[in-house]
């Protein structure tokens, strides 16, 4: 048998490889794989179930990334899925594997940023699993949410002429990542290194505590928007408008000159002589709401605060492009995380 490396399908390809053929059997479930959330029935509201799985050295850093903070994160990147389906998340459980290089202490540290996740954003705790590793830290979260049956949104909705909106600012997080690796490779070997994150509070905190887009969610829902496809930026902005295209069959129009972008990650980018735009298309961990609307809605999100237009879709034989500010047309690709 000819064997294959994971590494040339990629995360979302081995997925599709290893879920394909999987029939939904029950007629409560009405999403398997292929969205940020499942979606089961259980009767007047939809359940929405999504989990993630974070491992030191791979997620995560503990050189420099404290375990307080690494705790909230976990939770909301879970948080940010539900929000993606235009749901609310009610309960999370939480499963670890330990090194025995951790003590009690580090293990409480963490759990005091999964408890201020959970009271930040209403959630319960309800729940999980702890077992030893011989590879440092593992954590992995699930989170339960629910939504009205017609609020859900997929990212198979999107429509040719609707709107394509993102939430926040995009890069930040990217940013924030390669000044903690410039830090610590500076400081290697020196006992009292003071790192230099001056003027650069922002793009740490975009890194290290991001927030899940419920202030997006209830502005959306305030302006009477009814997203048609919605999905977060986790892998970057590029990957996500390809999972969008893919599963709606469209095309898109990205342009370069809305991309938002917040000054510290424009002068962090130019310190590393890095292209800003590419760090904004494919840095991921934004954790910002990308969505489409119908055309119709315009006037409605020119009213909001929290997202802003990018661009728009076209039809599926158009492709997806950047368009820059010249006017030149660059083909999206997907370059943003890949685990593998």
């Amino acid at each position: 048998m000819q064997e294959t490396e994971i590494a040339t399908l990629g995360e979302f390809g081995l997925i599709d490889k290893l879920t394909e053929g999987f029939e939904c059997r029950n007629a409560s479930t009405l999403r398997g794989v292929g969205d940020d959330c499942a979606v089961v029935d259980t009767g007047d509201l939809r359940t929405l179930i999504t989990t993630d799985l974070l491992l030191e050295g791979i997620h995560f850093d503990l050189t420099y990334v404290p375990l307080k903070h690494l705790g909230y994160k976990a939770v909301v990147v879970n948080l940010s899925d539900v929000y993606a389906m235009n749901g609310t998340p009610r309960q999370i459980t939480v499963s670890l594997g330990i090194s025995k290089r951790f003590t009690v202490e580090h293990i409480a540290q963490l759990y005091q940023g999964i408890r201020a996740a959970c009271d930040e954003y209403g959630v319960d705790l309800v729940g999980g699993d702890t077992s030893a590793s011989v590879t440092g830290l593992i954590i992995s979260i699930t989170c339960l949410g629910e939504a009205e049956k017609d609020d859900i949104v997929y990212r198979s909705g999107a429509r040719d002429t609707d709107l394509i909106c993102v939430s926040g600012d995009l890069g930040a997080a990217y940013m924030g990542l390669q000044l903690l690796e410039r830090e610590r490779e500076a400081g290697a070997g020196q006992k009292d290194f003071q790192p230099d994150f001056a003027g650069r509070e922002y793009i740490l905190e975009r890194q290290l505590k991001p927030e899940a887009r419920r202030d997006v969610i209830a502005e959306i829902r305030l302006l009477g928007i009814k997203p048609t496809a919605m999905i977060d930026i986790s892998d970057g902005l590029s990957s996500e408008l390809l999972h969008i295209a893919k599963q709606s069959n469209i095309g898109c129009r990205i342009y370069e000159d809305r991309i938002p972008i917040d000054y510290q990650t424009a002068i962090m980018a130019e310190e590393l002589n890095m292209n800003l735009v590419t760090a904004a298309m494919n840095g991921g961990e934004d954790y910002e709401l990308l969505f489409t609307v119908p055309l119709h809605q315009h006037e409605l999100v020119e009213q909001m605060k929290t997202a802003r237009l990018i661009g728009r879709v076209t039809k599926p034989e158009l492709g997806n492009f950047l368009v820059t500010r010249d006017n030149a047309e660059i083909e999206i690709r997907a370059q943003g995380w890949n685990a593998f």
